[in-house]
C-alpha cells in the first residue's frame, strides 16, 4: 500500500499530521484556507509541491460550501485567499506560480460573458483537482528520467549508492516524490544498492520523514547524522547525491534545505556527482538570481528544542543568526532555456547555453565563493504517460572536477499558454541581462 500524505475524496481534504511522524500517523482535516494555512505554516505539511497542492485545495473545499452573487465577486474572493496561502511558506515558489495561475484564471473567466457564475465556480475546482494527478505524474517522470541518468554514469550493471538530504518523497509531493521519486526508480529497476539519509537538522525531515518513507517502501538504507557527510563519502563509495529544491532562480541559483550547501561542497571535493530534482513549477522566472529569493525566518525553538524539551543551553539564538544559517544557496544547474523561440521549437543545439557553477553563501559578510565555466545542454525529449512531456537536463562538467550537476524537469506540451508566453518573454530578457553581468565580472576579474 502506498505512502499518501494528501487524502482528497468527495470534496474532503485531510493530511498525514508530518510533525508527529514516526511515532503517530494521525490524518488532520482541512476545512478550508484558514485551516490551509495553518498546516502550511506549522509545517504540518510541507515540502514545495505539496505546500502548493494543499493550500489550492484547501480553497477548493471552501469554494463548494460558499455562495456569490456575482463572477466578480468570486474573482475577487479567489484572488485575495490564494495571495494570504502565498505568505504561509514564502520560500516555496510553487504556491505563488500556482496562485498566479488560478488568478489568471478566474481573472479570463469573470470576462468571459459566455461563462456563468456556477460554470466559472465548477471550472475552478475542477482545475485545482487536477493538480493533484498531475504531480505524481511529473514526480514519476523526473524519478525516471533521473534514475537512467544516473546509471548511464555507472558502468555495466553496477549498484548505486545514493545520499538524499531532508525529504523529498511522497511526504513532500503529491505522491511518489521528486528526489526520492529518483531512488524509488532506482530500486524498481533493482539497481539501487543502498540509500543515506541525513537526519536533517535542526527539523530532522530526513530522520522522522525520509527514514519513514524509507522503511514504508523497504529499501535498504541507512540513517546518518548530518556531520557524517564528508566520511561518508571518503569510505562508502557514494555514487551521487540527488536532492530537491524549494525554488530555482532564472540563472539556476537554487534554495533548499539548511545543510545542501555544505552536502555540495563535499561533492565537488569528493568527486560525487550532484543532481537537483525538481518539476518545472519550482523554477521562478521572475527572480533573477539566489539573491532575491525571500527566506523565511523561522524561531529559535526549532533549533533550541525538541517538540517542548529544550536542548541546548539558554544561550543567545537570535533571528539574525537563524537567518544568516538559511540563507544557502547552491547553484547546481542552469536551467535550459524553454523550447520556444517566436512561436517555433528550437533545435537541440540552440538549447546550449553559457552557464556558471557556483557554491556561495548568501551573506554579504562570509560571501567567498568560486565561480568557473561550463556549459549546460538539454539531453533529449521523452513520451511520459502518453503525453509529451520535456524532460530536460543540464550537465555540468568543469576543468578542476568530475562533479556533475543536473535538474530534471518536466512539462506538458500545453507549455504555450498565456503565463507561459510572458514568463519565456520574461527569461530571454534576464537571459540578456545575465550575459551582460558575465562580461563585466570577466572584464574586472572579480570572483562570486
Amino acid at each position: 500500500m502506498s505512502l499518501r500524505a494528501i487524502k482528497y475524496e468527495n470534496n474532503s481534504l485531510e493530511i498525514l499530521d508530518q510533525l508527529l511522524l514516526p511515532a503517530q500517523s494521525k490524518y488532520i482535516q482541512v476545512k478550508g484556507v484558514e485551516d490551509g494555512w495553518k498546516v502550511i505554516n506549522k509545517m504540518q505539511v510541507r515540502g514545495a509541491p505539496a505546500i502548493a497542492i494543499v493550500g489550492c485545495l484547501s480553497l477548493a473545499v471552501e469554494l463548494q460550501s460558499e455562495n456569490f452573487e456575482s463572477k466578480r465577486q468570486l474573482r475577487q474572493d479567489v484572488e485575495g485567499k490564494l495571495n494570504y496561502l502565498v505568505s504561509s511558506r514564502p520560500t516555496a515558489v510553487n504556491m505563488k506560480i500556482a496562485a498566479d495561475e488560478l488568478i489568471m484564471l478566474a481573472n479570463k473567466m469573470s470576462e468571459d460573458e459566455s461563462t456563468e457564475l456556477q460554470d466559472m465556480k465548477s471550472k475552478f475546482i475542477s482545475t485545482i483537482e487536477a493538480m493533484l494527478e498531475k504531480d505524481i505524474a511529473d514526480n514519476k517522470a523526473i524519478g525516471d528520467f533521473g534514475a537512467r541518468e544516473i546509471l548511464n554514469s555507472v558502468s555495466g550493471d553496477s549498484l548505486v549508492r545514493i545520499l538524499t538530504h531532508c525529504n523529498t518523497g511522497s511526504l513532500a509531493t503529491a505522491g511518489y516524490g521528486t528526489a526520492l521519486g529518483v531512488i524509488r526508480r532506482l530500486h524498481e529497476l533493482k539497481r539501487l544498492e543502498h540509500v543515506y539519509c541525513t537526519e536533517t537538522r535542526p527539523y530532522n525531515q530526513g530522520a522522522r520523514l525520509t527514514a519513514y518513507e524509507l522503511v514504508h517502501d523497504k529499501i535498504p538504507a541507512t540513517l546518518i547524522v548530518d556531520s557524517m557527510v564528508a566520511a561518508l563519502m571518503k569510505h562508502r563509495n557514494v555514487s551521487a547525491v540527488v536532492v530537491g529544491a524549494d525554488r530555482v532562480a532564472a540563472n539556476g541559483d537554487t534554495a533548499n534545505k539548511i545543510g545542501t550547501y555544505q552536502i555540495a561542497v563535499l561533492a565537488k571535493y569528493h568527486g560525487v556527482a550532484f543532481y537537483v530534482a525538481a518539476p518545472f513549477t519550482s523554477i521562478d522566472m521572475k527572480i533573477l538570481s539566489g539573491d532575491h529569493i525571500v527566506i523565511e525566518e523561522r524561531p529559535d525553538h526549532e533549533m533550541t528544542h525538541v517538540g517542548e524539551h529544550r536542548i541546548a543551553a539558554k544561550v543567545s539564538v537570535t533571528l539574525d543568526h537563524i537567518r544568516k544559517e538559511a540563507k544557502l544557496v547552491v547553484l547546481v544547474t542552469k536551467v535550459p532555456k524553454p523550447l520556444n523561440y517566436n512561436g517555433r521549437k528550437a533545435s537541440t543545439s540552440e538549447q546550449i547555453e553559457r552557464c556558471t557553477y557556483r557554491v556561495f553563501i548568501e551573506n554579504e559578510d562570509i560571501r567567498y565563493s568560486a565561480q568557473e565555466t561550463a556549459y549546460a545542454a538539454v539531453d533529449r525529449l521523452i513520451q511520459v504517460v502518453g503525453h509529451a512531456r520535456r524532460a530536460s537536463l543540464a550537465r555540468v562538467s568543469t576543468a578542476n572536477s568530475s562533479t556533475g550537476a543536473a535538474m530534471a524537469e518536466t512539462v506538458e506540451e500545453t507549455y504555450e499558454t498565456e503565463v507561459r508566453r510572458k514568463v519565456i518573454r520574461r527569461s530571454i530578457k534576464i537571459e540578456e541581462r545575465l550575459k551582460t553581468e558575465t562580461k563585466s565580472r570577466s572584464a574586472t576579474g572579480r570572483v562570486g
